[in-house]
């Protein structure tokens, strides 16, 4: 066992993979213009390979940064040409710029262009990412790391090619994906980037745990990371801000015409809850059991602008709102608005916020694909179902049982209560042809297996009664531990019930506009 009781052995060299699960071996950083496809200054460009090497790449353009500059803000509708391929950067992500005012998809990233109406061509219409966030946690003691050395972030961007990020307080990081047309594929990535940060963690005297909140952390402890954003946030917010100690899980699926976000978004209101309930992660705070199993959206709701969203008519509405809003001193700009889902300020995406951070990758992958064949569902119906207000405030109940009982909440609905395992089958029924369509049906029997089996939620509960037996310090020792090991066990599961009792450390400008708190 290493420090730490990492098992030795556990971290590989790490080939990244595209989305098309090829692996792809970049340089840091690539200063000239590519000579094989004219990549302007500043991108990174994968060449072909050679006929005699082992492995044959196509040639695939994607921006690059370099660790010293700062990276700066995109305009929300600025938009390049990339290999022929419109693209939105913003956050490390690369979006496809759709044009909705031609008859032919545009390609995301390479690959032919696909005809309308094929599968391959509702996949591309459909990409999909993910944000996730993390504890730094001592490797020995478990504990949240309270600072955090700034050669630990720049490591970690560079073992993760810049996908590693600052997070709002000095023990926490996020992994962000890039754009996928395969939760196959997005599915290899993270579990890459969770392998890469883990490694770099361990050389640090640190390990990385995936959870809504830490077991047993002290809020008053934490220290903020110093970033002109982060000083309004606390400055603002002021205890509520020190208390923000959570980790969530982020989905941005981007929609064929981003201008009918704010209609998806109030239709995707009721279906908010069962996301929630799916992805539960945060049983403990502050080293108390708090009879919740997502303790964590009930703290963050002490967060002005929260919760589920208000219910705009339209997009100009909601411009307008923003607008208010900003001329009034109360918010900058959109990214203030923390809503359990939105419309991301940079992107053509709508962006789901309200699941805790998922303890499994399975499961963060199993969230997605769901909120990835509902947002294509309604996207191609009828708004005849059109969420209502009666059915906005069943919602708002929902939210609150999702958080109490997680997987094992009933529902309120108009015909009385109803199991999440009910619910999360009705759904599945109507967005089958979505499912087909996008080939994310493997992805969504997990959601099953979830319901089934429990949350990491449960899985915590269930470890902590195991062990709580020696007292409640072992108890709440031997989750922090299963915590650790599961967030790196992207190749297989392990047994809660198998938990071993307890053994005796920036890319870019993290000033700039950010996605999320």
């Amino acid at each position: 066992m290493r420090s730490g009781g990492t098992p030795k052995g556990r971290h590989r060299r790490r080939a990244f993979f595209d989305e098309s699960g090829l692996p792809l071996d970049r340089p840091r950083n690539v200063r000239a213009a590519c000579a094989l496809t004219g990549t302007p200054r500043g991108h990174e460009c994968r060449r072909a390979s050679s006929p005699s090497s082992a492995r044959q790449r196509r040639a695939t353009c994607l921006p690059a940064h370099s660790l010293d500059e700062p990276r700066r803000p995109p305009h929300p509708h600025a938009a390049e040409r990339c290999c022929s391929v419109h693209v939105t950067r913003h956050a490390g992500m690369i979006m496809p710029k759709v044009d909705t005012s031609s008859s032919v998809l545009r390609p995301t990233r390479n690959g032919p262009t696909p005809r309308p109406g094929t599968a391959r061509g509702e996949r591309h219409a459909f990409t999909v990412g993910l944000e996730e966030e993390f504890f730094l946690v001592d490797a020995g003691r478990l504990s949240s790391a309270r600072r955090v050395a700034p050669v630990f972030f720049r490591r970690a961007a560079a073992a993760t090619r810049g996908r590693a990020k600052q997070e709002f307080l000095q023990g926490q990081i996020e992994l962000i994906s890039g754009v996928h047309t395969d939760l196959g594929a997005a599915r290899r990535e993270m579990a890459e980037l969770r392998e890469a940060v883990a490694e770099v963690a361990e050389e640090h005297g640190l390990a990385v745990l995936a959870a809504g909140t830490h077991p047993s952390a002290d809020w008053r402890r934490a220290q903020q990371t110093e970033a002109s954003r982060y000083d309004r946030v606390m400055d603002q917010l002021q205890i509520i801000g020190r208390r923000d100690m959570m980790c969530g899980l982020h989905v941005h699926v981007e929609l064929p015409d981003p201008g009918r976000r704010i209609e998806i978004m109030w239709r995707m209101i009721p279906h908010v809850p069962l996301f929630l309930a799916l992805s539960t992660s945060s049983p403990f705070w502050a080293g108390m059991i708090t009879g919740l199993k997502g303790y964590r959206l009930a703290a963050y709701g002490e967060l002005p602008r929260t919760g589920l969203p208000i219910a705009f008519r339209t997009e100009a509405e909601y411009h307008l709102y923003v607008d208010a809003m900003a001329r009034a001193g109360a918010i900058p700009d959109a990214t203030y608005l923390w809503w359990t889902i939105r419309p991301s300020k940079g992107l053509p995406t709508l962006e789901l916020r309200a699941p805790d951070c998922c303890t499994r990758l399975d499961d963060a992958i199993a969230i997605a694909a769901l909120y990835r064949v509902l947002a294509r569902h309604l996207f191609r119906t009828s708004a005849a179902d059109e969420t209502t207000t009666l059915t906005a405030a069943l919602a708002m109940e929902n939210l609150w049982r999702a958080q109490r009982y997680g997987v094992q909440a009933g529902f309120v609905t108009l015909d009385g209560p109803e199991p999440v395992a009910a619910i999360l089958e009705r759904v599945l029924r109507q967005t089958a042809d979505d499912a087909d369509a996008l080939g994310c049906a493997a992805e969504l029997d997990r959601c099953r297996v979830i319901v089934a089996e429990g949350t990491s939620a449960d899985a915590q509960l269930a470890v902590y009664e195991r062990h709580g037996q020696a007292g409640h310090g072992a108890g709440v020792r031997a989750v922090l531990q299963w915590l650790r090991d599961e967030t790196i066990a992207v190749r297989g599961d392990l047994d809660p019930a198998a938990v071993a009792a307890p053994p005796l450390p920036p890319i870019g400008d993290s000033t700039t506009d950010r996605n999320h708190l």
